[in-house]
């Protein structure tokens, strides 16, 4: 069995985290699977070297932030190899162009093209855990280049499909995937399944559990994401290709600070839901300024300092309630 393991930032963001990573790769090296490990930096690694750039020229190159932005998994990886290799696991680490990523050529946050794994099968055929960089990949010029904040998510899921892996797990700082944010809304229940097109609604409308690229990729690849706790052990979170019949009728809400918007997803978000949307929300006080629908999403503007409000009243009325326009 091929496993892809995923950790993000948070998880990797000391020592003890790396070692709590590289505990969850042992404790599958046990049960006689073959594990690739794809890495975020380490905690706030990204933003630091970005601001130690703006600080140099307020409009640096993207060609030369892409160089310096991949630095941060590059250390992830390498720590990780040695970590692995301390725990008696043979581990090798491998930046994006050595793990055969290549991407469009634009610097600053492309796609993948194609990946050609022949040193992660290399390695994985003499008993050793490949450790990619996540983020990052080459371009046919020979440059690198990244996949845009999250990219890491991309990474995993496009090894996974390339690799045809048994498993994609991504560990993060959550332990699954909520109805809504569980910080803002105290009524989120944590889903033990979200249909692939339900998670991509979501994370185009503002959700960051996933990013919106690798949620793409495993709906074209038909790929499977088991979302989990670093921290914590739990079945957490499977994202997959569900029947329309085993799909909620809402899965989820979420809200974009940056643009005001609250978004309601789920194969029922149609232009009724967005219709009741608008009502409901009107009918507590909270104007509604534009509104559209999408795929799987229907979505609506409100003031910013009524996002968290309206957030919670959707969630409750329309997520956990059986609200009609006409009650």
């Amino acid at each position: 069995m091929l496993i892809v393991q995923k950790f993000g930032g948070s998880s990797l963001a000391d020592i003890e985290r790396l070692r709590r990573a590289a505990e969850i790769c042992r404790q599958a090296r046990s049960r006689e699977h073959d594990v690739i490990v794809v890495v975020s930096a380490m905690g706030d690694t990204t933003d630091h070297l970005l601001d130690m750039a703006q600080m140099i020229s307020p409009r640096p190159s993207k060609r030369e932030l892409d160089a310096l932005m991949t630095t941060g998994e590059q250390q992830s990886a390498a720590l990780m190899a040695i970590m692995l290799e301390s725990l008696g696991i043979k581990a090798q680490s491998l930046t994006g162009w050595q793990a055969g990523i290549l991407t469009e050529d634009e610097p600053g946050g492309c796609d993948i093209r194609f990946v050609a794994p022949a040193r992660i099968q290399a390695a994985l055929s003499r008993g050793c855990v490949p450790v990619v960089t996540g983020f990052q990949g080459f371009s046919t010029g020979g440059d690198i280049t990244t996949l845009g904040r999250g990219g890491s998510d991309t990474t995993a899921v496009a090894l996974a499909a390339a690799l045809e892996a048994d498993s994609c797990r991504i560990y993060t700082d959550v332990d699954g995937i909520y109805t809504a944010d569980p910080r803002l809304v105290s009524s989120a229940v944590k889903l033990k399944s979200i249909d692939l097109r339900d998670m991509l609604a979501l994370s185009r409308s503002g959700s960051q559990v996933l990013h919106s690229k690798s949620v793409e990729l495993a709906l074209a690849n038909n790929i499977d994401i088991q979302l989990l706790s670093a921290f914590q052990d739990g079945e957490g979170s499977l994202v997959c290709r569900m029947k329309d019949g085993e799909r909620p009728i809402y899965a989820g809400v979420t809200r974009s600070v940056a643009d005001s918007e609250l978004s309601l997803a789920g194969k029922g978000a149609d232009a009724s839901a967005l219709s009741s949307m608008v009502i409901l929300l009107s009918q507590a006080g909270i104007p509604v300024t534009d509104g559209r629908l999408s795929d799987c999403c229907a979505t609506v503007k409100v003031a910013r300092a009524q996002l968290e409000e309206a957030m919670v009243l959707l969630h409750d009325k329309m997520l956990l309630g059986k609200y009609c326009p006409e009650e």
